[in-house]
């Protein structure tokens, strides 16, 4: 993208319609809700996930547009006006995601699909015409809390189809393949999802901080940098099943044991040898998991981040230096079965300008700032350059139900995505 924006300043009367956002927002924040909890559970290609999907198509439909399904289960939105895809035409790609984690918040991917499509929306309805079309894309299982595959959609929009496993399947052992047809998607056609270098001028994601950076500057308006890295290890631990009663303590092979010692490891590796920025085990399935029985088998999902992808690597394999040793002090074994990697990238400079331009004009204050959360942005800047906005998270929380953002900051980073949008589409933008 060239370092000169062509275009300085929109037409200062475009703007989003804050009220149609903010519905949106609510009425998607019911679907998968749990009223005992106030979570919202939308995992990856479950049925909670399609209803979100149908909502947006719903609203995309309504709104003139038209929404789309690819083979890797995206949820893509056009305008009608654009006719089909034109070869020589590059796009702007804006969104997020639509799955959660579980028991999370309303706004954690969703805000920046429904932002998206209100901005989409509004270029259709004052009839704006670009050099770009512009695209809403909203990724499928970025959060991998079903499927442990996550940013399945954009490693396949990005080509990253060889990173992917052949046949996925979720923690319990059953098969992506049905539950992607049943979102509309093809396994066996996942390369049709994929888009050619130079096809994406440009992506912009709006998101939540999910930190408290913004909140405790008093800065309205985020302009991201850098997002880091992130490498996600599934770790499959085998032991033998027994009476919790019965079976002498010399005599077990327990694999919860061993999963506890790995999870202390994890936790070692950051907090106290310093080797990446933060490690997390976040989910641990154990069976038979009965309260009189010992574990037989484990599965653990170990999640280790930093900004230098060095450092990250230093720490996957420290870990994996430790698993055979944990293994032959609880007669287990111990495996890893699945990975994913997701290297830390920059923002460019051109969107960076355009964003805190966007804010400035709109009497935002604005800060620079990195990304400690992963981002299907970072998969997407793999074949195009790439923006993202913040907007400050209440208590800097973030995945969890108490997730939440100002009404007047929700819209404030919508207006933001559409300056920004109108300013990158009239750009001129090289091919990556």
């Amino acid at each position: 993208m060239s370092d000169t924006l062509i275009e300085r300043a929109g037409p200062r009367a475009l703007d989003i319609d804050a009220e149609r956002l903010l519905k949106r927002i609510g009425e998607l924040a019911r679907i998968g809700a749990d009223s005992a909890t106030g979570g919202i559970t939308r995992a990856g290609f479950s049925a909670a996930d399609r209803e979100a999907r149908a909502y947006v198509m719903d609203a995309a439909r309504a709104a003139g547009l038209a929404p789309a399904v690819d083979a890797a289960g995206n949820l893509i939105v056009r305008r009608w006006s654009a006719g089909p895809p034109i070869a020589d035409r590059q796009v702007l790609m804006m969104g997020s995601h639509l799955d959660t984690v579980v028991n999370g918040g309303r706004l954690d991917g969703a805000y920046g699909v429904l932002a998206a499509l209100e901005v989409l929306q509004t270029f259709a309805e004052s009839g704006t015409h670009a050099q770009y079309e512009p695209v809403v894309v909203a990724f499928a299982n970025e959060e991998g809390a079903l499927f442990p595959q996550p940013f399945w959609g954009s490693m396949a929009v990005s080509g990253r189809i060889g990173d992917l496993p052949l046949e996925p399947r979720d923690h319990d052992g059953r098969p992506l393949r049905d539950a992607l047809r049943l979102a509309g998607g093809d396994l066996d056609a996942l390369g049709s999802a994929c888009w050619p270098r130079g096809s994406v001028a440009a992506y912009l994601e709006l998101h939540v901080e999910q930190g408290p950076v913004l909140e405790r500057s008093g800065n309205r308006i985020g302009v991201v940098d850098a997002i880091t890295g992130r490498i996600v290890l599934t770790l499959a631990i085998r032991g033998a099943a027994g009476h919790s009663g019965t079976t002498p303590m010399e005599a077990r092979r327990d694999a919860l044991a061993a999963a506890a010692r790995v999870v202390l490891a994890t936790e070692y590796i950051s907090r106290t040898s310093k080797l990446c920025r933060v490690a997390t085990v976040g989910r641990v399935d154990a069976y038979p998991n009965t309260p009189n029985t010992i574990a037989g088998s484990v599965h653990l999902t170990v999640d280790l981040r930093d900004p230098d992808v060095w450092r990250a690597a230093t720490a996957e394999e420290a870990l994996r230096q430790i698993l055979p040793a944990i293994a032959g002090t609880t007669g287990t074994e111990i495996d890893v079965v699945a990975e994913t990697r997701s290297d830390p990238v920059s923002t460019h400079p051109a969107l960076r300008e355009a964003i805190a331009l966007s804010a400035k004009e709109l009497g935002l204050p604005h800060q620079t700032l990195p990304s400690g959360a992963g981002h299907d942005a970072q998969m997407v800047a793999g074949i195009a350059p790439i923006g993202m906005i913040f907007v400050p998270s209440i208590g800097g929380v973030s995945h969890v139900p108490e997730e939440d953002t100002a009404p007047q900051d929700l819209v404030a980073g919508a207006r933001v995505l559409l300056r920004t949008a109108l300013r990158t589409v009239r750009a001129e933008v090289a091919p990556v």
